[in-house]
């Protein structure tokens, strides 16, 4: 091969037999060469390509201990042996976050603070918690934030490629669905996910854009018949358009609800929504209670802090409310109290 000839490579890759992939053993194939070879190439067979992604380079039981020894041979001195079982994590992984998403009159309010912590460490004082999927949904994240940053690309990309073939969005409760369904294998592993899905259903197509049972565009001068609405009715075509609020965990749960708290501060944070949400807020009546909910759970947990982001989904598609620091909340509570210790003497 010309790359071989380039590099001098030909001793490495001889001619008989140099098809890598699927021709010869995992144990012949991975010690092909020398040991006074410049290179030894480690190259998998095919096999083992198809294997789950939590196996695959974790080591196998089919080894047998002349592969172990092969090994331990051809590997360059100095450099630590590759061991089959897991490596340790040099400290427990402990995080904490306070998320919020609640229903109201006016669509959906999501909120979230931006401190990621890992153990007794601040990772990340200015993260985003609260993650736009499409144009009408956005996700609270809790949990690993990489796992959380991946799995919301996944699903971003899953639900535009059905937009891209049916012509019309997935439901919330599809998309949250679809994501347990996608997360329940790796139940029990380190993932460590947990999303709560925020979406308005419905309004994305046109009155004379909506399909019929024929495939035709109705006529408006025509009525529809009541025949006609309950076979669409029977066959699924009709969606009900509203917000809704769906709780995705990386174990497979999947849960339905008008109001979700996730998160180390979430205890705190219950305690000012139990109270203060109802579904006749207006939305700057929903976006105090959020803030005061984050707010206080930031107060109380270590690790939970810093600024609070505030999403609002309706049937326009989400908004953000510029990031407020939660110090300047604090303070003002501070001359608040002291105004009223005054007042009072």
């Amino acid at each position: 091969m010309a790359l071989q000839d380039l590099c001098n490579l030909q001793e490495v890759f001889p001619d008989t037999g140099h098809s890598q992939f699927g021709k010869r053993s995992y144990s012949e194939s991975c010690f092909s060469g020398s040991s006074s070879d410049p290179f030894t190439f480690c190259i998998p067979a095919a096999e083992f390509l198809e294997q789950s992604p939590l196996q695959f380079g974790q080591g196998s039981s089919a080894f047998t201990s002349q592969d172990l020894l092969l090994s331990s041979l051809s590997w360059p001195p100095g450099l630590p042996q590759d061991s089959p079982q897991s490596v340790p994590l040099p400290f427990p992984m402990s995080h904490g976050t306070t998320t919020l998403a609640f229903l109201f009159q006016g669509g959906v309010l999501a909120a979230a603070d931006t401190r990621s912590s890992c153990s007794g460490l601040v990772a990340c004082p200015a993260s985003q918690k609260v993650l736009p999927i499409h144009s009408h949904m956005v996700g609270t994240t809790s949990g690993t934030s990489a796992d959380c940053a991946l799995w919301k690309r996944i699903l971003a990309r899953e639900l535009r490629l059905y937009q891209l073939r049916h012509g019309r969005r997935l439901s919330t409760g599809g998309a949250a669905k679809l994501l347990s369904h996608m997360l329940h294998p790796f139940k029990g592993s380190e993932l460590c996910v947990a999303a709560t899905l925020c979406g308005w259903d419905g309004g994305d197509l046109d009155q004379d854009q909506q399909p019929t049972q024929g495939g035709a565009r109705p006529d408006p001068s025509h009525p529809v018949s009541q025949s006609s609405v309950n076979a669409q009715q029977s066959s699924g075509r009709t969606r009900s358009s509203g917000p809704s609020l769906y709780y995705v965990c990386s174990d497979g749960t999947r849960l339905q609800g008008s109001l979700f708290s996730v998160g180390s501060g979430s205890p705190y944070a219950y305690s000012i929504l139990d109270q203060g949400v109802r579904w006749g807020l207006t939305l700057q009546e929903a976006t105090s209670v959020a803030r005061e909910a984050v707010y206080r759970a930031t107060h109380r947990d270590a690790y939970s802090g810093n600024c609070v982001d505030v999403f609002h989904v309706s049937s326009a598609g989400w908004s953000r409310r510029s990031r407020e620091d939660l110090r300047e909340e604090y303070y003002r509570e501070r001359e608040r109290r002291e105004r009223e210790r005054r007042e009072s003497e």
